[in-house]
């Protein structure tokens, strides 16, 4: 049976040359790398190229903070495209906490093969409906893929921030 992705899922072919893979302690340089040139370049809608803002969403993507999360136990992947780390995706339990992908490989469906990579991993946990906190520039991929909108985030007052969530149900 399908699930309420819906068909098109099925039929999703992940790109060629995409490995996604959880992420390592080897990979925390090309993930703060991934994150914050993301943030900077196709984030402008949420920041404003505001450069105290811009340091305050960034100040946690460093390598050493990375490598804190990865070592603390946090559940990071990347997407592997061409030997690159061309995505980076996060999960704490059924939310997503991460999904960046490099301005330099948007439009070949990494973030399509990211998110169904963290959602397939949200299901697996046993959780039926998955969250996370969409920016105004995220929204409409989030819509695009299924999530739908539950209201204003309540502590991130400086960021525009959209709690969304999905069902993770199949259907019958």
């Amino acid at each position: 049976m399908g699930n309420k992705r819906g068909i098109p899922q099925a039929f999703n072919k992940q790109p060629d040359g995409l490995e996604l893979r959880r992420a390592t302690v080897f990979d925390v340089f090309e993930m703060s790398d991934v994150l914050i040139r993301s943030i900077t370049r196709l984030c402008a809608a949420d920041h404003e190229d505001d450069p105290q803002v811009l340091a305050e969403w960034t100040a946690n993507k460093t390598p050493e903070t990375l490598r804190d999360w990865l070592q603390s136990g946090s559940v990071l992947w990347v997407a592997d495209y061409g030997g690159q780390v061309a995505a980076v995706g996060g999960l704490r339990m059924d939310e997503i906490t991460l999904l960046y992908v490099d301005p330099n490989h948007t439009g070949r469906g990494l973030g399509v093969a990211m998110l169904n990579q963290l959602e397939q991993e949200i299901t697996s946990a046993g959780h039926p409906e998955a969250h996370l906190e969409a920016t105004r520039t995220a929204q409409d991929f989030y819509r695009k893929n299924g999530w739908v909108a539950t209201g204003q985030c309540s502590e991130r007052n400086d960021l525009s921030c959209f709690a969304m969530r999905k069902s993770l149900h199949p259907t019958d």
